[in-house]
């Protein structure tokens, strides 16, 4: 009795921390996998400066939609590394469009997770996936490692820093640069 008690123990144990666990912390900030991604986003001291753009963009409304989407979500330091200025001009009423189109950039539709991602660039015959985002700008993945980087049309590559950030409508993951469109 007390071995079978243990072992079922143990089973609980291991499948409650592979079916339930928990999201990773983004920016400091817990992500709940009820909430969308805007939700999530806006609790995270890493994003603000994406977030602030998403509402410049007046994208609210649509990643709060139902989805899914895969969001690449660069950090702040991604836009700070960008040429100075480049953030307060694309943040003007006028840039709107060009806002709208790289951050729609950073958006595929459908909920690909990494290991989604993984397999599709493996099983590709010059080791990238390639995909187009919510923009109709081209976008590849390749895996380097236990890395994955995910490359702009311009060849730019972007590293994933933490993956599989599950939202209500999707998944987010997190990367250390701005994709831009050519």
């Amino acid at each position: 009795m007390n071995r079978i008690a243990t072992l079922a123990t143990a089973a609980l144990s291991l499948f409650a921390s592979t079916a339930f666990a928990a999201n990773p912390m983004v920016g400091g900030a817990p992500m709940y996998e009820n909430r969308t991604i805007v939700e999530n986003a806006v609790n995270s001291a890493d994003h603000t400066t994406l977030v602030a753009a998403v509402q410049a963009a007046g994208l609210v409304d649509t990643l709060s939609g139902p989805g899914p989407f895969t969001v690449f979500a660069p950090v702040n330091a991604a836009f700070d590394a960008l040429p100075a200025g480049t953030v307060e001009t694309l943040l003007m009423p006028e840039n709107g469009d060009m806002l709208t189109k790289i951050l729609t950039s950073h958006v595929v539709a459908g909920d690909w997770s990494s290991a989604d991602i993984v397999a599709a660039a493996r099983a590709s015959k010059d080791g990238f996936y390639h995909f187009n985002a919510v923009s109709g700008d081209a976008l590849s993945a390749q895996v380097r490692g236990d890395n994955v980087y995910i490359f702009d049309e311009s060849g730019n590559a972007s590293l994933v820093t933490i993956a599989d950030v599950r939202q209500s409508n999707g998944v987010i993951h997190v990367i250390n640069t701005v994709l831009l469109p050519k």
